[in-house]
């Protein structure tokens, strides 16, 4: 059979395209490639492109591509999609493994729920005010941090009501982001006491809203932890609608002890003549 076996999966409504490391490379996908795999029309569709790599027992190297074909350090719902395809393929034991990232090393375990994953991130430091990032009416807070990339949480009013290209686009290129950017994830609080947060994502590297953001999510909750109080761990539901929970020890400026708790499903598999 010709072309390339894929895996299409989804995390909270972020969708990948998972590779078989053991059938290709890195090195095989350059940017046109990973572009044309990825668009919603003449291609698979998809937020990015995850190749999983076997390497010492127990560990899988996970590549990250955006859809723009930019390499990516991490991304979280990509991680929890790659636990579950990991262990799918034999790679490593679903009860717990190692997932090697651009940005540190990312432990996983399979939950019982047979689309449900855990990962442990790498520690972080608590985001901060961005105080030269002039707010707009219905914004609370601006605070910036990196959770395996940078991420800009912007507290609002209603999350609903945002335009989230239209603002997070000046947002993901300020100054103030760095020179590669950052995320920007608008996040509101819940209608009563045992509603999630919700919480919008403008993603670099897609260039456009998606539907959730794993690493987005962690940023959000230690900054609401750090800079108002609130105790983890946090319970957000994604504009995909699916729940995500991330929880932390907070220590001083750092966050150790980093979980982030949600979906990875399988969607379906297939060939892709590209």
């Amino acid at each position: 059979m010709k072309g390339t076996v894929f895996y299409k999966m989804t995390g909270s409504g972020n969708d990948f395209v998972m590779l078989d490391g053991r059938s290709t490379r890195p090195e095989q996908w350059p940017r046109d490639r990973i572009v044309a795999l990825c668009d919603r029309r003449a291609g698979i569709g998809a937020d990015g492109l995850v190749i999983l790599t076997p390497d010492e027992p127990d560990t899988v190297r996970m590549t990250f591509f955006n859809s723009d074909g930019s390499r990516a350090a991490m991304c979280g719902n990509a991680a929890l999609c790659s636990a579950r395809l990991a262990a799918h393929l034999e790679l490593g034991p679903a009860t717990g493994m190692r997932l090697l990232t651009d940005a540190g090393v990312v432990e996983t375990r399979c939950l019982e729920h047979p689309a449900q994953a855990e990962i442990r991130l790498p520690d972080a430091l608590v985001p901060k005010p961005v105080p030269s990032i002039a707010r707009e009416p219905g914004e609370r807070a601006i605070w910036l941090g990196t959770v395996g990339v940078p991420h800009l949480v912007v507290l609002v009013d209603d999350v609903r009501s945002v335009d989230v290209i239209g603002r997070g686009r000046p947002l993901r290129h300020h100054p103030a982001a760095g020179a590669e950017g950052a995320n920007v994830n608008f996040v509101s609080e819940p209608g009563g006491r045992t509603e999630p947060w919700l919480i919008r994502t403008f993603e670099r590297g897609v260039e456009g809203e998606t539907l959730a953001c794993g690493t987005g999510t962690v940023a959000a909750a230690v900054a609401l932890a750090a800079q108002c109080g609130l105790p983890l761990p946090l319970e957000f539901r994604s504009w995909g609608g699916e729940l995500l929970v991330a929880r932390a020890t907070l220590r001083g400026e750092v966050a150790t002890d980093v979980w982030l708790g949600g979906q990875g499903r399988l969607v379906f598999r297939g060939v892709w003549e590209g």
